[in-house]
């Protein structure tokens, strides 16, 4: 039976070269450990008393957490929300260099943007990870957009940044209304719309990377919910039949929303998600 009990006080954990603030949740006699990157609007510590307390069933698995706030994010610097997501994978790549040599075996955890974020990591550099798992991955931006709208995005990015331009709709992360009404009222969470840079920058940045999904070959866990509003579900089978991974599975909730360890089968998605885990440190 998975451990559910209170996750350590986390540790500053500094990454050179990125302008966040990162944490260290750390395991005694760790077994592994996890990088994990948030989605857009949030931040790392939201894992801790939500998403079915990710990070203390992780470290009570014996497996050290590592995360940070993305720019623009929780306690880092950055106008809110309004990021690029080209820097963003930047961060990645330094946090992923800072734990090469100190965190084995290391497996990643994207969840929406930070799956996109993650993933673009892993197509540029693969070295030092033992597996990903992406959640809900924002893997697939735009596709039903006017091809006219997806031509002007960069430039509006440019020209107007933090320009409000698409509404996320909070009502679609759960079917349960006690996590949707505590993300409203979180203080820390970004509740406007996206801005016109980060949605630019996150649809040209998932458009690039689909020729060189065909490469990958990391151990690979996909969790998505089949009646996902936020992110296309439709993405995640896109990227898990095409990448060429021998050892990859696909969890497609039937029924299941945005944030599936904030919604009905969080139990079992939990579960699951530790046990791929543990199977892959043994």
């Amino acid at each position: 039976m998975t451990s559910t009990a209170a996750a350590p006080t986390p540790q500053p954990w500094t990454i050179d070269g990125a302008p966040v603030t990162g944490y260290r949740w750390g395991a005694p006699a760790p077994r592994g450990a996890v990088l994990l990157a948030h989605g857009m609007g949030e931040y790392a510590g939201r894992y801790v008393g939500h998403y079915h307390a990710l990070i203390p069933t992780l470290v009570g698995a014996g497996l050290t957490v590592y995360a940070y706030d993305q720019r623009g994010h929780g306690q880092s610097a950055g106008r809110r929300a309004v990021v690029d997501l080209n820097e963003l994978v930047e961060d990645h790549l330094r946090a992923r260099q800072a734990l090469r040599g100190e965190a084995a075996p290391l497996f990643a955890f994207g969840h929406s943007m930070g799956g996109l974020v993650t993933a673009a990591s892993v197509v540029r550099d693969p070295r030092g990870l033992s597996g990903v798992i992406l959640s809900s991955p924002a893997l697939l931006v735009g596709a039903n957009e006017p091809r006219l709208l997806k031509r002007l995005a960069p430039l509006l990015g440019r020209v107007a940044p933090a320009l409000p331009v698409t509404a996320l709709d909070a009502g679609g992360l759960s079917r349960l209304g006690e996590e949707v009404a505590a993300y409203r009222a979180d203080q820390n969470v970004y509740q406007g719309k996206v801005p016109a840079l980060t949605a630019a920058s996150m649809l040209g940045l998932s458009e690039r990377l689909w020729p060189d999904y065909a490469r990958w070959t990391l151990p690979t866990l996909v969790l998505h919910g089949a009646e996902d509003r936020i992110t296309d579900p439709q993405g995640s089978q896109r990227f898990f039949d095409t990448i060429a991974s021998p050892d990859k599975t696909f969890l497609h909730q039937e029924g299941g929303y945005h944030e599936l360890l904030n919604d009905e089968p969080r139990a079992e998605v939990r579960e699951r998600l530790v046990a791929w885990l543990r199977a892959h440190t043994t």
